[in-house]
């Protein structure tokens, strides 16, 4: 599936229209159109009728910055508000396990 972009300019505000599937190899095109929007963009989901998870965090984080993310299905709506409340997951690394100390003779000390 595809996804079209349209954007949609009016006096107050730039609409951005999103139709078809909105997955993480689209949010590159999305965000150019979000900073050729201007400020007051807006995006219009209504035709959106598939998302993955980086297309929800994408959405939570244009919310976050004041872009509107109008015309939600429910499903979307709801997948945004729990991914909000969810913890991040952490981004520490592993500790490398350090070999046993031996000595000359290959005893562990």
């Amino acid at each position: 599936m595809t996804l079209k972009i349209e954007r949609i300019s009016g006096k107050r505000r730039t609409r951005i229209r999103l139709s078809g599937a909105f997955r993480s190899e689209h949010l590159d095109q999305v965000k150019a159109e979000i900073e050729r929007g201007g400020p007051g963009v807006a995006l219009d989901l209504e035709e959106v009728d598939l998302v993955d998870v980086e297309g929800i965090r994408f959405l939570n984080a244009c919310e976050a910055e004041g872009i509107s993310a109008l015309h939600c299905s429910p499903y979307i709506r709801e997948w945004m508000l729990r991914e909000r409340g969810r913890p991040k997951a952490p981004t520490h690394k592993r500790k490398k396990e350090q070999a046993p100390l031996e000595d000359e003779d290959g005893k562990h000390v």
